[in-house]
């Protein structure tokens, strides 16, 4: 028997569906005939009491009567959780998804920032508070996802003078695209750390080592430019210095492990409506909510490794030293004090901004970005926008652009691009300082970097972002 043919028996999907497969395989090899099994897998699903200590199908009786309780256990809330939102001219479906967020019954409030747009589950710009509950979904699927800056104590004109020596360290220390990894692996006091707090991490220690100090795809990059410095509180004096930027996350294991918590949420939650599904929930009382939340922790430790390692190569390719290090992370979920209460707070890309809370936030490979104080706004439940967002869809972006036409846009800005998709142009996203302006109740600007000198995945790959 297949599932399909457990479907049909109206046995619920998800976990109900693995434990009745289990349990044919379990029956077949007591010696019950298919016939037998039928029978008694129909008297399961009408009434799985009647079956809760038989010796092939008690599994399967518990699996049933959780699945008809968490059907039952779904009721449409009244009212939707309230949430905030800033800046204009947002995606009508970004703020559809941000509402049907705000409708599960384990929301507790919300805010949508200025740079949103379309995401799986919650908008990308969402920032999503529950009660004892994560959704992956709602995390992302690069988990951890993070900006680094570091101020080197290299000549500013370096960026023009020893242009050629700097594309040479990005070449050189880190490495593009959707596999990419190193021969000779980095070292970090991350890969120590204990791998086996679930099954699925153990497994991904050794993808994970050979892709640390790598960038990946989609919008992450690496870049050198030219920061002003308007604030100590940066933790440099004011002043014009030369700096290193990147972003990216927690490459394929982060991706893998998204993937698999996503679709086991799903199981769990069959009786969510279909515009709710990639919201589907996990209870942190469950051993399979600690196991999510074991392993996001892990990559925000890896991801904030990866980065260290790019950093740490690049300056040492250059014989250079770090004046100051900045970095924060978006898609990740916080346990946090609001209203009184201990919530988790959901953070898809967007960039925490509670009081004195220092944040990167940057444009395009052609735009600003900035590095800001957090203002602590109890509204965004002390969140802020983690870039510009994007206006337009990868594909879109494809169909309308062409390098003849963005390289005088690029050489205007004084730019030079090693590589890069056309999905990933200046035009595809939103004026950086419209979106700065639109949280000017979020975060204050200390710092602005303007790039020089960027490298991204190139084009063909597979977004990650």
């Amino acid at each position: 028997m297949k599932a399909r043919d457990l479907r049909q028996l109206g046995i619920p999907s998800g976990p109900a569906i693995e434990a009745g497969l289990a349990a044919v395989r379990d029956a077949r090899a007591g010696g019950l005939a298919i016939e037998q099994i039928r029978a008694a897998l129909a008297g399961t699903v009408a009434s799985p009491a009647a079956y809760r200590d038989d010796e092939h199908f008690a599994a399967f009786a518990r699996a049933v009567e959780e699945a008809k309780s968490a059907e039952a256990g779904y009721v449409e809330r009244a009212g939707a959780a309230p949430y905030r939102r800033w800046g204009t001219d947002l995606e009508p479906q970004s703020i559809q998804q941000m509402e049907n967020a705000c409708a599960l019954p384990i929301s507790v409030r919300g805010a949508l920032m200025a740079d949103a747009h379309v995401g799986y589950g919650l908008p990308i710009g969402g920032v999503l508070a529950t009660r004892n509950a994560v959704i992956p979904y709602a995390v992302g699927v690069d988990i951890a996802c993070r900006m680094k800056m570091t101020v080197l104590d290299l000549p500013v004109d370096s960026l023009e003078r020893r242009r050629d020596l700097l594309a040479g360290a990005i070449q050189e220390e880190t490495r593009f695209g959707v596999g990419a990894s190193f021969e000779r692996r980095r070292e970090h006091a991350v890969m120590d750390d204990d791998w086996s707090v679930t099954g699925l991490t153990s497994h991904l220690k050794d993808k994970a080592w050979s892709q640390l100090g790598t960038s990946g795809s989609g919008n992450h990059f690496v870049e050198f430019g030219a920061i002003d410095v308007e604030d100590e509180r940066t933790g440099i004096a004011k002043g014009r210095y030369l700096a290193l930027l990147s972003h990216s996350g927690s490459r394929g294991a982060g991706a893998t492990i998204a993937d698999h918590y996503s679709k086991l949420a799903m199981r769990i939650h069959p009786e969510l409506p279909q515009h709710l599904k990639h919201l589907a929930w996990l209870d942190l009382r469950s051993a399979a909510g600690q196991e999510y939340w074991a392993a996001m922790e892990l990559m925000g430790r890896y991801a904030s490794a990866n980065h260290a390692c790019i950093h740490k190569h690049i300056a040492k390719n250059l014989g250079a030293r770090v004046l100051c290090a900045l970095e924060n992370h978006h898609n990740f979920a916080w346990k946090e004090t609001h209203d009184g209460e201990e919530l988790i707070v959901h953070r898809k890309g967007a960039t925490p901004a509670g009081a004195g809370v220092l944040g990167i936030i940057p444009g395009s490979m052609a735009s600003a970005t900035y590095v800001v104080s957090g203002k602590g706004s109890a509204a965004s439940l002390d969140s802020a926008a983690h870039g510009a967002g994007r206006v337009m869809s990868r594909t879109q972006a494809r169909n309308t652009f062409r390098w003849k036409d963005v390289k005088p846009y690029l050489d205007e800005r004084g730019v030079t691009l090693l590589s890069a998709g056309l999905d990933e142009v200046p035009m595809v996203y939103k004026d950086i300082d419209k979106v700065m302006a639109a949280q000017a109740d979020l975060v204050e600007p200390l710092a602005r970097f303007a790039p020089r000198l960027v490298k991204m995945a190139p084009a063909g790959e597979r977004p990650e972002d």
